[in-house]
């Protein structure tokens, strides 16, 4: 006799409703942890805390590579925008297009756009994998075990 295949667990409703999205999505915006809402988990520009500082998230979740496709939604976005902004200059200037300025200003804005989404783009990807994935109890209590954090010995 063949037995029915083992149900997968229930997922609660409430971890993929549209208004949970909203809020994740809503935090990372703000440059926030997208898991709890709170701050500073910015270290510059260019890097993002180990952890929130509140909640614990390990804000990599534990992979080397995690931040490729935020790099690849940077570059995206950036060339998309780019793209409508030159085409719209040159239908709007027709038929004396200012290829120069379109060149230059394009490589301008291109490195410009790039850098200033940069935060934002890893803070997204990370709240979209926070919606795809959602953050356990066990995650967080990795993360509040700081390995990085370095206690000072004193010797006798």
């Amino acid at each position: 006799m063949i037995q029915p295949a083992a149900r997968s667990p229930q997922v609660d409703s409430s971890e993929l409703s549209a208004a949970r999205a909203v809020r994740i999505l809503g935090r990372a915006i703000r440059l926030h942890c997208p898991h709890c809402g709170s701050g500073g988990i910015l270290d510059g520009w260019f890097k993002l805390q180990h952890r929130c500082p509140s909640c614990g998230l390990v804000l990599d979740r534990g992979e080397s590579d995690y931040f490729l496709g935020a790099y690849l939604v940077n570059l995206v976005a950036v060339e998309l925008i780019l793209t409508a902004i030159m085409v719209a200059i040159g239908v709007a200037t027709a038929p004396d297009v200012p290829w120069t300025f379109l060149t230059w200003g394009g490589v301008v804005f291109a490195l410009v756009a790039a850098i200033g989404c940069y935060p934002l783009t890893k803070v997204l990807w990370l709240a979209f994998d926070v919606i795809l994935r959602p953050v356990t109890s066990e995650e967080l209590a990795l993360g509040r075990e700081d390995t990085r954090a370095v206690v000072p010995t004193r010797e006798p």
